[in-house]
């Protein structure tokens, strides 16, 4: 029995800033649900499995949120893993396939936002970040900042402590982005800044200044997921998209262990994922074409660089001296989207946006944004809490 799975089906909404639009999240679920269903060209009848994730939202949000699109009867998840939900939702309905016990899964995820930093949401009971808060305050005294650019601005910080990276740096990955996003439309940005402009504007917390930061996000994106038999019976393979590696890393001991910023935010989890992801792909970074990668915030983009082995640990800079992870550069294409810095971030819909931007890439109709000759594309989702996943995909060939 083959355990290869597929991606048959993508979609997604324009990512919006909160409030602006008159919709729900279960409106929200059925325009990127529609349209993956759509795109695969099967009915909803056909999906064996439903993996759905949200980050806020009461339970059984995951059950209403693709009523819209039927009423089967199937397994409906809800899946919550902070930032990375999206891409865990994904991993969830390839495992079901890759283990014999569907042939067709849908992942899908949604938000819908407040307003405003991130916040905690409940003060009666233990914070799930309390111990990486813990160890970056061993090092660095607590500031005024809102709690994620703290963390991962500290990371900056450390980086330059460190390897002799600059702000202007972190300023040209907030550039970068947002020069990428003019070319998508489903971007909640799509506006071309000056470099000055990234780096004068409001500063949230040394090195990064509010263009250089992910916003807040309504939105949601959707995947369709098959097995080899499900691709071949309905001829799928034209369009069909292969994962052919996936890994999911949680926090790990050394996490805590040093009062380091970089790792605090995942360092190691993303470096354990990206390596696992490789090995069963049978790819390493040198070959990577165009990668949707997790920044959150600038900082994150840099160092994740070295993370996925695009760039010697503590070298992460220098692709930005080079300019390489734009179109024209020597390295793979990063961000092409806009990245959650431009596009948007609405928690659960963004590893399925991401998904859906390097199926596009791979099948080579991403329009304005198309990386020429994109044959290995690398997604790289995280979340504090903490869960990285990183997942590798290549044209399918039957």
């Amino acid at each position: 029995m083959s355990n290869r799975v597929f991606v048959v089906g993508v979609g997604m909404t324009k990512f919006e800033k909160p409030g602006s639009k008159d919709w729900d999240y279960p409106d929200m679920a059925l325009e990127s649900g529609t349209k993956a269903l759509e795109d695969a060209g099967i009915d909803y009848a056909e999906v064996e499995q439903a993996y759905v994730g949200y980050c806020y939202g009461d339970s059984t949000a995951g059950q209403r949120a693709v009523y819209g699109l039927g009423l089967t009867g199937i397994p409906v998840l809800n899946v919550n893993n902070n930032c990375s939900t999206g891409s865990s939702a994904l991993y969830m309905a390839r495992q079901a396939i890759r283990g014999g016990l569907a042939d067709c899964t849908l992942a899908l995820g949604f938000e819908k936002m407040e307003k405003g930093s991130l916040g905690v949401k409940y003060t009666d009971r233990t914070n799930p970040i309390d111990k990486h808060a813990e160890a970056m305050f061993r090092t660095r005294e607590p500031e005024a900042s809102p709690p994620a650019p703290q963390m991962f601005g500290n990371a900056g910080r450390e980086h330059m402590e460190k390897y002799g990276s600059t702000p202007d740096h972190y300023a040209w990955i907030g550039w970068k982005n947002h020069k990428h996003s003019v070319n998508n439309p489903y971007a909640q940005f799509q506006t071309e800044y000056t470099l000055d402009e990234i780096k004068d504007a409001k500063e949230i917390h040394s090195p990064l200044t509010k263009l250089q930061c992910s916003p807040t996000s309504d939105g949601s994106g959707a995947a369709i997921l098959a097995s080899e038999k499900f691709v071949e019976e309905h001829g799928l393979w034209d369009q069909a998209v292969e994962i052919v590696g996936q890994a999911m890393v949680t926090d790990m001991a050394s996490t805590f262990e040093e009062g380091s910023s970089i790792k605090v935010v995942g360092y190691d989890m993303s470096k354990k994922a990206a390596d696992l992801a490789y090995a069963e792909a049978g790819v390493g970074p040198d070959d990577v074409d165009v990668v949707e990668l997790h920044d959150c915030f600038s900082a994150n983009e840099l160092i994740t660089y070295e993370a996925l082995g695009l760039a010697e640990e503590g070298h992460g800079h220098e692709l930005v001296e080079a300019e390489a992870t734009t179109y024209g550069g020597d390295g793979p294409v990063v961000n092409p989207s806009g990245g959650l810095i431009s596009k948007g971030h609405p928690l659960g819909a963004t590893g399925l946006a991401q998904c859906s931007e390097l199926t596009w890439q791979i099948r080579g109709t991403a329009d304005k944004r198309q990386v020429e000759g994109a044959e290995v594309a690398l997604q790289h989702n995280i979340g504090l809490g903490g869960a990285a996943v990183v997942t590798l995909y290549k044209p399918a060939a039957a």
